[in-house]
């Protein structure tokens, strides 16, 4: 079977797992009080990881235009696969922007951050106006990313299960277990 290749495969799912590990740190922030050590790291986790995401994003997007996406056997209808390219495309603008939307929110709110322990000073005049605005976006659009990536999962699960084709053993993992 023709899949995608190693690289993109495990690019593919180290995402799903930042992702995973970005959204959970902001909604399990809440479950602690205020300002505490562990609000605090879930905050400068879900900034982090957050940044990650961007990197691996633009990582993927130059990879894709490397590797040809290998064929659906069968070919699903051409509906479809105009589905899957939006859903793509959707994707990729959301956890692009995403990263880009925290940041600039961090900068216009005038507060420095910590990645992986080096100090970002804000870059821009400080604006709460444009801060809130861009916050507004990021929460908006982070809530949006909840339906693609369900969506995105049970598309491939539709195509295992219903369909019966190869979209989803495309982009697994090769299991050989020892003997």
């Amino acid at each position: 079977m023709v899949k995608f290749s190693k690289l993109q495969i495990r690019l593919h799912w180290l995402t799903l797992i930042l992702i995973a590990i970005t959204y959970a740190a902001m909604e399990l922030r809440g479950w602690f009080p205020k300002g505490s050590n562990t609000y605090l790291l879930m905050k400068e986790t879900h900034y982090n990881v957050g940044v990650f995401v961007w990197f691996l994003m633009i990582i993927r997007l130059i990879i894709k235009h490397k590797y040809h996406d290998p064929a659906i056997t069968p070919p699903p209808p051409a509906w479809q696969m105009m589905s899957a390219k939006i859903m793509h495309i959707l994707l990729y603008i959301s956890f692009v922007s995403l990263p880009l939307l925290g940041v600039a929110i961090m900068a216009y709110g005038g507060k420095d951050w910590s990645l992986l322990g080096l100090n970002i000073a804000p870059f821009v005049t400080p604006d709460g106006e444009t801060k809130s605005l861009l916050k507004d976006i990021h929460e908006t659009l982070a809530n949006v990313g909840y339906f693609l990536i369900a969506a995105h999962a049970g598309a491939a699960l539709f195509h295992h299960y219903i369909q019966k084709d190869n979209t989803l053993m495309r982009m697994l993992p090769e299991c050989n277990p020892k003997k």
